[in-house]
């Protein structure tokens, strides 16, 4: 029964970030931001609902490490406070917008830290449910993703960088 209420819980979370995210991209490109890696993105998706789907499927009726559930709450509060602060600029996909480069803000303390706490949440609320495997599975092919997703960005990004510090001179 705890495990309904855990899965639950976080599919309406990720259900509400999916349309948040939809509405703040569709605000982003309207400001003249565009999309890039529309492939990665459509295969992020598909991960990160393998994910849940398949704790879905193997974390009905084994036992919970509540220990584990703090921790997982833990990375809520952070999640929580990193889409604060990236406010509209928070979005699943990769949207750039030419006049804004994001600097500061939780990025001054960890370069990525929506990546780190997502890498947290993959790893940990599988072992939530001791299920070991899972979390290490999806924590590698996550990895591999988010490598994946900070190249598109970099090489979005880095043009823009040159043209602000040309202006700059």
């Amino acid at each position: 029964m705890y495990e309904f209420l855990i899965l639950a819980l976080v599919t309406a979370q990720r259900l509400t970030e999916f349309i948040y995210s939809y509405r703040n991209s569709k605000l982003l490109i309207e400001k003249g931001g565009f999309e890039v890696g529309r492939v990665h993105y459509v295969l992020l998706v598909v991960l990160h609902a393998a994910w849940l789907l398949s704790l879905w499927w193997y974390a009905w009726g084994r036992p919970i490490y509540w220990s584990l559930v703090i921790v997982y709450l833990v990375l809520q509060v952070a999640r929580a406070w990193t889409l604060m602060a990236l406010g509209p600029r928070w979005t699943i996909e990769i949207i750039v917008t030419p006049d804004e480069i994001m600097e500061g803000r939780p990025t001054r303390f960890i370069k990525q830290p929506n990546y780190l706490v997502v890498a947290a949440e993959i790893l940990v609320l599988p072992l939530v449910f001791g299920l070991w495997w899972h979390a290490l599975l999806f924590s590698v092919l996550n990895g591999l993703m988010l490598y994946w997703r900070m190249r598109i960005e970099e090489d979005a990004i880095e043009p823009l960088r040159q043209d602000r510090s040309v202006t700059e001179l």
